[in-house]
Order: C-alpha cells, then structure tokens, then sequence
C-alpha cells in the first residue's frame, strides 16, 4: 500500500487527533451531508433502483466467482486489440512494470488521471525516486498534490479543505510548478476553477506519457471505461503517445450488457448525476486516434487474498461511489486522514485490512471504526454487507489475522487483549457449559443486586466511563418461569 502513510498512528488515536478540530469537522459536515442529500433525490428517480442494485450485485458476485477466466478473457481481448498487458503481485511489482515502461519512452515527467489504484501502490513517490515528475490532474486531487496532502475522501479527495484554503495553496505553490503564482486570486469557485485549468492545460499538451485506473474493464472486447466530471480523464486519454493503466483486478465485469448497470448507478450513487459528463472507452489502440501505445497493468496486491475470504471477499464487489463515506456518522467526525489509507469510511475499515492483513496495528484498528449503525449497507449501490464484513474483521483481529501460509493452511497468530477480559471469557465459558453453576450464580447476582456497582473498578473503567453496568433484575429467568409454570423446569 502507498508509502504516503507508513507511521500512521492507529485509528483510535488518530480520530482522538482530530476530532476536536472544528473547521475539519464543519468542512465535512457540509459536504457530505449535501452530497447525500441530492445522492438521495436522483435515486429517488429510479423507480427500480433496488433491481438495479440487485443485478450489480448479482453481476459482482458472479465476476469475481469467474474471475480467473474473465482476467484471462481480457488479456485476450486486450492483446488482439493492439495492447500490453502486465500482471503485478504486489504494490513494488506494479511501481517497477510502471517505473519500466515510462523510462523506455525517455520521458521525464507524465499526467494522471483515476489515479486511486496507483495512490494504492504509492506510484507518485516510486517514479519521484527514479526523476519523473508526476502531475494529477483530477481538481482535487491537483489540491491535495499542490499542498503536499492526502486524499480524504474516495470521490472528493480534498473534502477536508474550504474554499480559503484551497485559494491559498494555489496561490503559495503553484508559481513552482512551471507557471507564474496566479495573482489576486479569490476563493469563488469559477475562479479556482479557471487557475486549475490554466496550470494543468500546458501539462496535458506538452506531455508523452499518460497514467490512468479505470472504473471498469470490459472482458469480452478488452474496453477500459473512465467516468468522470471535469474532462481531465478525455485529455489524459487521448493526447499521449503512451498510454499507461494500472487497475485492480476486481474492476473487471464479463460483458457490455453488464456495464450498463454500473453506469446507471454509479453517477446516482457518487455525483447525484443521472448520468455523468464524461464517459472515456478505449479499446487497445487505433492508427490516428488516441495514444500509439498501451498498456495495462492488473494489480492483484492483496485482492487474491480477501478473494479466499467467502464473508470479506464481498467488499471486492466496490465501485468506489464513495456513498458509505457520505452517511457515515464515524468518517464525518474523524475524517479520511484517521483511517491511514487511501481507502478511508467505511469501505475502507474493511477493504485495507484484507489488502494489507491485520498484523499492524492500524490495519487492526479499522474494524473497530464503526458504531455498526448499518447506513453504509442501505446506500451501497452493489449491497455489501459492511457491517457484516466489520464483524468477521474483528473476529480475526482477536483471533490474531492471518500471518502466513504453509500450503493452503493459514498459521494465525495466538489471541489478543487484555488478560482480565480473556479470563473472564474463559469463566463465562466454563459456567455456560454447567448448568447449575449457572443456575446458582444468577441466584446470587439477583440477591445481591443492591451492592452492584454502576461502574467497573481498575482496567474495566475504560469501558464503562461512557455507559452504566445494565441492572440485574430481580430474580433469574429460571425461577420467574418455574414459578409461573407449576414448577415447570426451564428447558
């Protein structure tokens, strides 16, 4: 995963960090709850969206059940097409075919665009080390280049900045990139929007290699599909000589009957669009149209590995719509930036532990960044299962996640977490397992219910700070039901 946020502390102390910082939080508060808002309205439109959500699901699950063969579909289709196509295990495979391929056409520097895969991988800092100037060129992602940031969001990467602060980083840096420091610059959108277009149009006419991701890749006729806002991706993909694509392997569906579903709700789901301005397909190359050279690097860096998991394996099905993040009560108080991750909210608590397992300690922190609300589900346009997925998370975190593999075998770790509450597990077990200890510990906890504290003592006070102890009622199940079934003994 991107080098970009190696030393990142784990997620309970780095929302601790931020949560007290009201611009962030007010900076959030408005954007997602006025992105969700008009996500809910133009899916209100659609009077069968929850059968197109259906059939992206349906479509997913069947892909990545298939997946070998639609990626061996696709390598075909590609090649015959006039393409190249690279498998990359990991992310310093992917950095090296990259790195590569770039250094072949003698250029020094090359614009991006859909560029999450290759943030992912840490693509930028692996081509900074070997001299090559990379340039983004999506809006926000240029804000969160221009002030050496990070992304926070999926859709909207510079969610975390207003107005103001993005007019001040133009000002500060752009002047270093080639072009004159735009001057009196003031923070109204149009023109933001017009110093953005100015710094990146020489960028797109003057460079030879372009780097992308991709929405979605289209097995059949070995299409890679594009969506976005601004035009930035049409520039990127079609003004280089050399056209280069890194994309996870799970982005791939088997037909063009099945793209149309995702682009129906993808737009609705991400945008609020019905459909969105800019819809890029390219197939391979052709003589005098786009790029002369292509080519595709699959990036599996951990995907194989939530693909064996049949409850986490679901979190494959994203599209990256982002509309989890935008209803998340977590994320819009904690921010993109505590998740450690280029994949912050709620897809993110589940998709970068499997990339990355849960051996460190932010990875096994981020199943824990949820209340299990459920609202993540209910917006998912494919209907995963998020809280289902942070549940089975958490269950491999105690269990210690796995560390390796001999064979098909996987070794986990011994269990985690505190001393006291592993021996109060094992106790409960042990009393579960006979019924009359059971039976006459519940007596005593009822009888002696007056002298029960509100609060735990020592360690167990960190748990109860924030809620009481429930109350133990007055007499046990057993006794109430014999009582009132003539002595009925409670089966």
């Amino acid at each position: 995963m991107s080098g970009m946020f190696v030393g990142m502390p784990a997620f309970p102390k780095a929302a601790h960090e931020v949560v007290g910082n009201q611009t962030l939080r007010g900076n959030l508060r408005h954007a997602t709850h006025t992105i969700r808002a008009k996500r809910a309205k133009a899916v209100d439109e659609l009077s069968d969206w929850a059968e197109l959500r259906e059939a992206g699901r349906r479509i997913k699950d069947h892909t990545l059940r298939h997946l070998d063969r639609c990626l061996e579909q696709l390598e075909e289709s590609v090649t015959a097409a006039g393409g190249t196509v690279h498998w990359a295990a990991d992310a310093d495979e992917a950095n090296r075919i990259v790195v590569e391929l770039v250094r072949d056409t003698g250029e020094s520097e090359v614009v991006k665009v859909k560029s999450m895969a290759t943030q992912e991988i840490g693509l930028n800092e692996a081509l900074e080390a070997e001299g090559i100037r990379a340039y983004e060129t999506d809006l926000a992602e240029l804000i969160v280049q221009l002030g050496k940031d990070r992304p926070s969001h999926i859709l909207v990467p510079a969610i975390h900045r207003n107005r103001g602060e993005i007019r001040d980083i133009f000002r500060s840096e752009m002047g270093r990139w080639g072009r004159p420091a735009p001057q009196g610059l003031s923070d109204s959108p149009a023109e933001l929007a017009e110093a953005s277009r100015l710094h990146l149009r020489e960028k797109f006419l003057r460079a030879k290699v372009g780097i992308s991701g991709a929405n979605f890749m289209v097995a059949e006729s070995g299409t890679l599909v594009v969506v976005e806002s601004e035009g930035n991706g049409r520039m990127c993909l079609t003004l280089p000589e050399t056209l280069i694509s890194v994309v996870g392997i799970e982005k791939i569906v088997p037909t063009w009957r099945d793209l149309e579903v995702f682009l129906q709700t993808l737009p609705r789901s991400s945008t609020a669009e019905r459909m969105n301005p800019y819809t890029s397909t390219w197939t391979g190359i052709t003589d005098g149209d786009g790029p002369s050279v292509f080519h595709l690097v699959l990036l599996d860096n951990g995907r194989t590995d939530a693909l064996a998991d049949q409850v986490g394996r679901q979190a494959l099905r994203c599209i990256r719509c982002s509309a989890c993040l935008n209803v998340c009560p977590v994320y819009e108080r904690a921010g993109g930036h505590a998740y450690g991750s280029v994949y912050p909210g709620p897809i993110g608590a589940i998709l970068t532990p499997q990339l990355r397992g849960t051996q460190s300690e932010i990875d096994a922190s981020l199943p824990y960044a949820s209340s299990l609300c459920g609202a993540c589900y209910e917006v998912c346009p494919v209907a995963i299962d998020i809280p289902e997925v942070l549940v089975h998370l958490r269950e491999r975190v105690v269990q210690g996640g796995p560390v390796t593999r001999a064979g098909n075998k996987v070794v986990l770790k011994p269990a985690k977490g505190h001393a006291a509450e592993r021996a109060a597990m094992r106790a409960a077990q042990w009393a579960f397992g006979h019924p009359g200890v059971l039976r006459t510990g519940q007596r005593l906890a009822s009888r002696s219910r007056r002298f029960h504290p509100r609060t735990l003592p020592g360690p167990g006070r960190a748990w109860s700070a924030s809620r009481d102890l429930p109350t133990v009622p007055a007499e046990p199940f057993r006794d109430w039901w014999q009582r009132g079934h003539g002595g009925e003994e409670a089966k």
